[in-house]
């Protein structure tokens, strides 16, 4: 087939997205094809799926490298447009993604109970710029747009869990209220590798899920990008991949695995999904007892979190901002 009359790229992957569409892993496909279509539109908006090879692809490698991204995102993005190419009938990708496992550098920066603590108190309790004051409806208005990230940072250290999964939280359909069980994983959505588990509820994140009760989602905006963003800017924070979305997930499991020990982390294991579950929970709704170390450990980090920034989740030193953001949302 000649390249004029192949299929352009760009219709290739959204052919690809919709026919994804409600699958799992349909979220991290449309961030990673995001990237594809940014890089074909700055470059060649004409390109056809026959004229994506190896050299076109080391092209884009760049350009990610040079926009900061980390070899294993970058390399999660080949993958997914070689999958986008396949799908495509009469079609198959003329380049090969690199090992994950090969390329993948965790990120090493963790942080603590009191950087977690400014996080909360950045939404909560923010300060004006410097060499000014802010007014009553100023400071309201900026706690109400900050109150979406301060949902994300509550469930994040109460569930471990990656970002999508709090990104597709329902809670009206996830939560166990008689068993004060979480499903991180909503029903009929089928499991990826990036397994979802089901873990017990810390008593402090109870009343927040209470309140979602009365939304769709746990989130109603569900990215938290731009106020993540400017949360680490504040905070001093590493830029790219150290501080990303996931820090929350990985700073609450490095230290709750010192409060548990080695021997005990198995226990963190079933938290983060690492350690899978068996068919028998499909029958039986895991026991909490059963995560009872874990659950301690999780409910430690928040009674300290909140003792750092009162109101981060008890709802009584809550309610100020909660009427700053009633204000807010009056005078918006």
């Amino acid at each position: 087939m000649d390249g004029e009359a192949a299929p352009l790229a760009t219709i290739a992957i959204t052919d690809y997205l919709l026919k994804s569409s409600g699958k799992a892993g349909e979220r991290s496909a449309r961030t990673r094809l995001a990237h594809v279509i940014g890089y074909i539109a700055g470059t060649n908006p004409s390109v056809t799926v026959p004229m994506i090879d190896e050299r076109w692809v080391n092209g884009f490698r760049t350009f990610m490298r040079d926009k900061g991204y980390a070899l294993g995102n970058i390399e999660g993005c080949v993958l997914q447009l070689a999958a986008a190419i396949n799908a495509l009938r009469g079609h198959q990708a003329q380049f090969k993604a690199r090992s994950l496992k090969d390329v993948a550098v965790s990120p090493t920066h963790r942080s603590d109970i009191a950087t977690m603590a400014g996080m909360f108190r950045f939404c909560i309790d923010p300060p004006p710029p410097p060499g000014r004051e802010w007014s009553e409806k100023e400071r309201a208005m900026v706690i109400g747009t900050r109150v979406n990230l301060l949902r994300y940072l509550r469930a994040a250290v109460a569930t471990w869990a990656r970002p999508d999964a709090i990104f597709d939280l329902r809670v009206g359909r996830q939560w166990v209220r008689e068993a004060q069980v979480l499903m991180l994983n909503e029903p009929d959505r089928e499991q990826t590798k990036k397994h979802r588990p089901a873990i017990p509820v810390a008593r402090q994140f109870v009343p927040w899920l209470e309140e979602a009760l009365a939304r769709d989602h746990y989130l109603p905006i569900t990215t938290v990008r731009h106020g993540w963003h400017a949360m680490r800017v504040h905070l001093g924070l590493p830029l790219g991949a150290q501080s990303g979305e996931k820090l929350i997930r990985r700073s609450v499991a490095t230290i709750a695995r010192r409060i548990l020990g080695e021997a005990n982390w198995v226990q963190g294991e079933f938290m983060l999904g690492h350690r899978k579950a068996t068919i028998s929970d499909i029958y039986a709704i895991p026991a909490i007892e059963n995560f009872g170390l874990a659950l301690s450990a999780t409910e430690h980090i928040i009674d300290e979190i909140e003792a750092l920034c009162p109101g981060a989740y008890r709802v009584s030193t809550a309610g100020a901002a909660a009427s700053d953001l009633q204000k807010g949302a009056e005078n918006g």
